[in-house]
């Protein structure tokens, strides 16, 4: 059978153009090489919990906020979402002091700058930015860093108001404002996390797939995109089995894609070096802890830790953890949480000694690391959970080489290819590619996070649409 699309990758992306596509009468097919699909959205079980690997919170869920039009259409506000607390969805400590986030954006400036009197009009000032978010081309070349500092006066200030971004990468010399600003302005409006894990997104968008009359296959992993008369014709399994298509959507990281057309009329050596040569994001540590019953009440937010007011560069320091992210598990009765996750950058230098490894066979040393890491994410958290490390009742752990093992993410890359305001034409990649029936989705391309993945996907579906083949 050849498909109308076949949509390579079962990550938020792929699954929201597969989705709509098949609602649209296409026929569709979906294929992910590993046992179950999701990506980075998909929940693994340990015992008798199940624990997110990606997926912790998102912005703008309400109504009339950025992605509460999408997640209706696509049938995901119909899931149970939690409104986390607007006295302080985000708590940030750094060194002893703490300050809340509050949801709104008049409110989180007003409640700041009883903190930072002497800011008060600087945070109107960035606020109104966020509220009001400028285009593309005019914030993609603009250095987030240097814009804050240029904003604030305040030291301080910047590390609180940028806490909450390690749930991107921050790095002064390099990030732009555009991908800061989006990263945190949603989540101002409003911020939410299921009760329960990511399955429940990943059961809902491939159950309405298979409604729709597409198909999900897994086991199915694509080694190479096979060429003819300068378009894909099909994509080729390492069993031997082929699927023929009128288009493709990648939702694999670009520099794994383009590696699938080995023997490409299109693509030229130049374009190929160029996409290899792009550098990719920092990955993460994460301990994931089973608590005793009855030890910590449930907290409706999360909790950022840093050592020391050095925000924008604690993660290049790789002799321990600098900074950490706590996020609570909703529990499923009770006022009691049984579950946290504990989220720390974790450069690659400290994983390059077991790269021609996969998972459960690193060796002691590597385990030992791991251990080391959880107990110091457990230490700097206890500054604003007391007792903690009494609390576990089991730990486990994962590093960005479980991730590069289960998402192919080159060096683990927690948020896909590195953007550069410097280099934006070069690091901000459209879902068109050179070979005219091959489109991309995915958080590598302008966006990372769920609201930037979902708003990828659908300018994928508007340039497939457009595509004459």
């Amino acid at each position: 059978m050849k498909y109308d699309v076949i949509v390579i990758g079962s990550g938020l992306g792929g699954l929201i153009c597969a989705r709509q596509l098949a609602k649209e009468g296409w026929s569709v097919l979906m294929l992910e090489r590993q046992a179950q699909p999701g990506g980075c959205l998909q929940s693994y079980r340990r015992g008798d919990f199940e624990f997110d690997t990606g997926l912790h919170y998102v912005g703008g869920l309400a109504k009339g906020q950025p992605l509460h039009e999408a997640f209706e259409q696509l049938g995901l506000m119909r899931l149970p979402w939690v409104r986390l607390d607007a006295d302080g969805f985000d708590r940030v400590t750094i060194g002893r002091r703490t300050f809340p986030l509050c949801e709104g954006f008049d409110r989180f400036a007003s409640t700041l700058g009883e903190y930072f009197p002497h800011e008060k009009t600087a945070l109107r000032l960035y606020v109104d930015m966020l509220r009001h978010l400028p285009p593309m081309e005019e914030t993609v070349e603009v250095n987030a860093y240097n814009w804050l500092t240029s904003l604030f006066h305040d030291p301080l200030l910047i590390n609180v108001l940028s806490a909450a971004g390690m749930k991107m990468e921050l790095r002064r010399e390099s990030l732009p404002l555009f991908n800061f600003a989006h990263s945190m302005s949603s989540y101002i409006q409003s911020s939410w996390r299921l009760k329960g894990n990511g399955n429940l997104i990943v059961d809902s968008l491939v159950k309405d797939i298979k409604n729709y009359g597409g198909k999900v296959v897994c086991h199915a992993e694509v080694k190479e995109l096979v060429e003819q008369g300068g378009r894909i014709i099909k994509a080729k399994c390492p069993n031997g089995k082929t699927y023929e298509g009128r288009m493709f959507i990648s939702d694999v990281h670009p520099q794994l894609t383009y590696g699938w057309l080995k023997d490409s009329y299109v693509l030229k050596g130049i374009f190929r070096r160029r996409i290899q040569a792009l550098e990719n994001t920092f990955g993460i540590f994460t301990a994931s802890l089973v608590l005793k019953p009855n030890t910590l009440p449930y907290f409706n937010h999360n909790k950022y830790i840093y050592k020391k007011e050095n925000v924008w560069t604690f993660s290049e320091d790789i002799g321990g953890v600098g900074g950490v992210m706590v996020s609570c598990r909703v529990p499923e009765s009770g006022e009691y949480a049984r579950q946290i996750d504990l989220l720390t950058p974790m450069p690659w230098a400290l994983c390059k000694n077991w790269v021609d490894t996969m998972v459960g066979r690193r060796g002691e040393i590597y385990e030992l690391q791991k251990e080391r890491l959880a107990d110091d994410c457990i230490c700097l958290a206890e500054r604003v959970i007391p007792g903690l490390r009494n609390m576990v009742e089991k730990r486990y752990t994962s590093t960005p080489l479980t991730w590069r093992d289960y998402t192919q993410s080159p060096c683990g890359s927690a948020f896909g290819i590195r953007k550069d305001c410097r280099q934006p034409l070069v690091t901000m990649l459209s879902p068109k590619t050179p070979v005219p029936n091959l489109f991309l989705t995915g958080q590598s391309l302008v966006l990372h996070g769920l609201e930037g993945v979902t708003m990828t996907a659908f300018k994928t579906l508007e340039t497939i649409k457009n595509v004459k083949i």
